[in-house]
């Protein structure tokens, strides 16, 4: 069994079990399938530039291939700052205990960009935390589903429906301002006799 979200609240845990919510869960699919002459279900796949290879869904995800035709597993793969520092990992969230921020406002979750959304199944809940969460208070926690370069907010919170966290990444916005300000002319400075209508 997949280990589930651990959280503390004022020095105590909550276990609890997420499951991701997929938009086809809630709104449901429909696929448009390719059929061959026979009746059979086509299957996509991609072709290298030189037709060496032929790569079925999934396979590039597992690794990279450079120029000169060597294959990299995905594992073997480092990142590293454009100043060439080695970036580490983020371990997963998952059986490990977080301590919960908050309570923080609506407005920084409606800043989120969201990228998931899990529903959590309370095996512990502790009851100071279902008090807080039942009255509308917002907990927040970084989240990574496994070990990841870039772990994301993930903000716990609770309705009618259920208990819920949603996962993303905060949007930053730039805001653009005048250097300096427009001169207008004060109504005294203009001149009206310039202003001839009867030669339209």
């Amino acid at each position: 069994m997949a280990k589930g979200l651990s959280v503390l609240f004022e020095g105590k845990a909550s276990a609890l079990n997420l499951s991701s919510i997929d938009r086809s869960d809630i709104y449901g699919k429909r696929r448009r399938l390719a059929i061959d002459a026979d009746g059979q279900t086509c299957v996509r796949v991609s072709m290298l530039a030189d037709g060496s290879l032929i790569l079925k869904s999934g396979m590039t995800s597992q690794g990279y291939f450079l120029d000169d035709g060597t294959y990299l597993k995905q594992a073997e793969l480092e990142a590293f700052t454009p100043d060439g520092i080695a970036i580490v990992k983020t371990p997963s969230s998952l059986g490990v205990s977080q301590e919960l921020i908050g309570p923080v406002s609506p407005t920084e979750v409606l800043d989120l960009r969201i990228t998931a959304v899990y529903e959590l199944a309370p095996e512990e809940l502790d009851p100071a935390l279902k008090t807080s969460l039942d009255s509308g208070d917002i907990y927040k926690i970084t989240f990574t589903y496994r070990d990841s370069y870039e772990p994301s907010d993930a903000y716990i919170f609770s309705n009618k429906e259920g208990l819920f966290m949603m996962a993303g990444t905060a949007n930053q916005y730039e805001w653009s301002t005048l250097e300096t300000l427009a001169s207008l002319p004060s109504q005294d400075d203009v001149d009206d006799d310039d202003l001839d209508f009867d030669m339209l």
